[in-house]
């Protein structure tokens, strides 16, 4: 389907990839992992044709269609988020104007026996034909699933695109992707700018996708859950595992062991081989043992341990300078965008040294109470700050917003303060800065070693009061592990925004929940917290779903009868809904075959000439078409209740 072969790319004279080779098949879901700069959206790149290689040949067959999301966000654009989706079927938006435009033609045209009008009617029935290929009369429902899908409300497709921000506007682009019949999707990071509902259905859209995938994320549980093959990139070689990647990650460690083994096994056999070479080679009698020995030591072949990159962040905070015990006190803070009412009269204080998580579903305010406490942003209410509060803040787009003009060492330099310019360098090095890179661009580095330089611009000057809105969202997985110890071991106040349970876990000794306009405290880490809301994890903590509890024998009875309670209830409700499906199958049917009737009077010149002399044949026509669309949704929206159900059902049963 689509090869990769022996590729090479070099950036400055040094080798990001050297003769990788892999294919991709028709439906396959892979797991494209490595560290930061490793190269992975370079990858992507070169296979989408952004950029082109140095050496090795990447092909596919004519006429293959590549959908590519990357990490840069877009520019604002004038259309509406509907317009703004529908644009990915250009194709049908064509036929559809043309086939307006042929109709128009035929209400006007009395040349009926003409070979131009029954010519016309070819062109027309042929569109047709073509248009319910494509799936003209289904597309704005899969608009529709789509975009709700990603988290957007019925009452956003008609507002401007450029009223949301650039998080949203990349929604819009991986809607866009998804819908567009490609042959492979290549994804990078997809689920950075997506809550865990949107992160959650994203999966299973991927999973029920025909379309071969790439993907790219630092999202543990969505990479494992994704895809089914794992491709990892190291040190500018690429190793294939056939499995997801929890299950690569064992399997590597795994294969690399046993590498270790023989290689040992078999530098044992070579030192004993050349001790016994050296020990007969000056014995004539021994010559031609010794002989052999040499020519058997230059066939064997030489075992390597698949390589590994061990670099990583080296970084604590500094000691936090010492602060008032009420580092905030929020009262009454109320905030508004528009008619939206975000923030209800939310009081809040916050005291020396603790550590506070903030969760919930996009567009809850967690953002925005974050951006209230660190950039002023306008708020009815107040906020006192306490004494000697030294606050430092890590926004969502901080990677994004750093000059790309400068290089990375300007960039430390220039926001150093006076007296740690000179040890900018060293800095960098514990942000894995080292050598040439400090001289790089920051415009072409990867959305990782953004993430770095920007956690490194934050360690310039002493803080007490950190705020972090999503910091992992372009790290590798190792360097939210530094990550995370260095902020376990920050004695300051914290507050990180978050929707990385494995992130959060042992952190946090406070956790706030947004939810429904409404914020509860929970005074606990993110353990407590689920396990005071009865959930299994942070996915079902999003989606409020309860946690099936585990007790004593008295409960496992009573848990066990309301599983029979709801077994039954879903199996009448299944019962309901395959009969619905049904019916609204034979409905869509009917419809169809009085449409296709239609059709047939339509390529007959005699019948239609005879049809079109009733002033209602064209309306009746049309309506037909409208009738046939809107069964066919009632018929698509009854098969996805009927299957929810059935999975709802086998997990209970199970």
């Amino acid at each position: 389907m689509l090869s990769v072969n022996q590729v090479g790319l070099a950036f400055g004279g040094t080798d990001l990839f050297k003769d990788i080779s892999f294919q991709i098949n028709p439906g396959e879901r892979i797991g494209l992992v490595g560290r930061n700069g490793a190269g992975k959206s370079t990858l992507l790149s070169l296979i989408a044709g952004k950029i082109s290689v140095d050496s090795g040949k990447i092909s596919f067959p004519n006429d293959f269609k590549i959908g590519f999301l990357t990490q840069d966000i877009p520019p604002s654009a004038e259309n509406t988020i509907w317009e703004e989706a529908a644009s990915s079927f250009k194709e049908i938006q064509s036929l559809e104007f043309k086939m307006q435009e042929q109709t128009k033609e035929l209400e006007t045209r009395t040349d009926y026996e003409s070979p131009a009008y029954m010519d016309l009617i070819d062109k027309l029935s042929s569109n047709q034909e073509t248009y319910q290929m494509l799936g003209g009369y289904t597309y704005q429902a899969e608009m529709e699933k789509v975009l709700i899908g990603l988290g957007f409300l019925a009452s956003d497709f008609h507002k401007a695109l450029s009223s949301f921000s650039g998080g949203w506007q990349m929604r819009v682009e991986l809607a866009k992707i998804l819908m567009q019949n490609n042959d492979v999707l290549l994804l990078d990071e997809p689920t950075n700018h997506l809550d865990i509902e949107s992160i959650m259905w994203l999966e299973q859209f991927l999973a029920d996708s025909p379309q071969a995938i790439i993907l790219v994320s630092h999202d543990r549980t969505f990479l494992n859950n994704a895809t089914t093959r794992t491709l990892e990139i190291v040190l500018g070689k690429s190793y294939d595992f056939p499995c997801p990647y929890y299950k690569y990650l064992s399997l590597r460690e795994e294969i690399r062991e046993k590498q270790r083994q023989a290689k040992a096994n078999q530098e044992k056999e070579i030192k004993q081989t050349e001790e016994l070479i050296e020990r007969f080679r000056y014995k004539a009698s021994k010559a031609s043992f010794a002989q052999s020995l040499i020519k058997k030591l230059d066939k064997i072949d030489r075992i390597d341990v698949d390589e590994e990159d061990t670099r990583n962040m080296r970084f604590k905070f500094p000691p936090a300078p010492r602060s008032g015990k009420v580092v905030a006190k929020l009262v009454n803070i109320h905030k508004h965008y528009g008619s939206k009412h975000v923030l209800k009269g939310f009081d809040m204080e916050i005291v020396r040294g603790q550590k506070i998580a903030f969760v919930g579903q996009n567009g809850q305010g967690k953002s925005t109470l974050v951006k209230v406490l660190a950039e002023n942003l306008d708020f009815i209410g107040s906020i006192d700050l306490g004494h000697q509060i030294a606050l430092g803040y890590y926004a969502q787009n901080q990677a994004e917003a750093l000059d790309g003009s400068k290089t990375v060492l300007e960039t430390i330099e220039d926001s150093a303060p006076e007296e740690m310019r000179s040890s900018a360098r060293k800095m960098l090095g514990n942000f894995m800065f080292t050598g040439d890179n400090v001289g790089k661009k920051v415009s072409v580095l990867s959305g990782g070693e953004r993430g770095r330089l920007a956690l490194c611009q934050l360690m310039l000057n002493p803080i007490n009061f950190l705020i972090l809105d999503e910091p992992t969202n372009h790290l590798d997985m190792q360097a939210k592990d530094v990550l995370k110890q260095s902020l376990a071991n920050y004695d300051g106040t914290l507050i990180v925004v978050s929707h990385d349970r494995e992130f959060l876990s042992d952190l946090a000794d406070i956790t706030y929940e947004f939810k429904d306009g409404k914020i509860r405290q929970h005074l606990g880490g993110i353990e407590y917290f689920l396990d005071q809301k009865k959930m299994q994890n942070m996915r079902q903590v999003e989606l409020g779903l309860k946690e099936k509890p585990v007790s004593k024998s008295g409960q496992k009875i009573k848990n066990k009868r309301e599983s029979q309670n709801e077994l039954k209830r879903i199996e009448k409700d299944l019962k309901n809904a395959e009969k619905l499906e049904k019916n609204a199958q034979n409905i869509y049917e009917d419809f169809q075959k009085e449409l296709d009737s239609l059709e047939n009077i339509l390529s007959n010149p005699i019948e239609f000439k005879k049809m079109s002399e009733d002033p209602d044949f064209y309306m009746n026509y049309e309506q037909l078409k409208k009738k046939l669309d809107d069964s066919f949704i009632a018929w698509e929206r009854a098969v996805e209740k009927s299957s929810s159900l059935q999975k709802g059902l086998a997990k209970i049963e199970a």
